[in-house]
């Protein structure tokens, strides 16, 4: 679906808060949206960035994570064999592994990704601040 969204870890905490660094166009776009993703490599980020103290959560991680995606009907798509082996073999110019996952699920899936990270814009896809 060509108005579909796939959110990076930022954004989907962002958006957990009322919206915190997305604008407003974002927000109308994640709105209206026919389908908005997150990858599963987001949980794994948000667990371990709880369990290290960089994020408080008024919960554990698993049931945060689970009742934002269920709270705004976003789906999880999983990394499977496809999107570990295009993380390897994307160009070098982001380090962060879990971003590198996020980068392949959108290029593999051909979803424009919601994110405050501008060195996903040196990737051949859709970015929306």
């Amino acid at each position: 679906m060509s108005d579909s969204l796939l959110l990076d870890t930022c954004a989907l905490i962002w958006l957990s808060e009322g919206g915190g660094g997305l604008s407003s166009q974002t927000l109308e776009r994640i709105e209206n949206a026919s389908a908005v993703f997150v990858s599963s490599i987001s949980a794994f980020e948000i667990s371990l960035k709880h369990k290290k103290g960089g994020i408080e959560l008024p919960c554990d991680a698993q049931s945060w994570f689970s009742k934002i995606v269920a709270h705004h009907d976003i789906s999880v798509v999983p990394i499977d064999h496809h999107i570990a082996v295009m993380s390897v073999q994307l160009p070098d110019f982001h380090k962060d592994p879990c971003d590198r996952f996020i980068i392949a699920t959108a290029t593999i899936h051909r979803l424009p990704v919601v994110t405050g990270d501008k060195m996903f814009a040196n990737y051949d896809i859709s970015i929306l601040f």
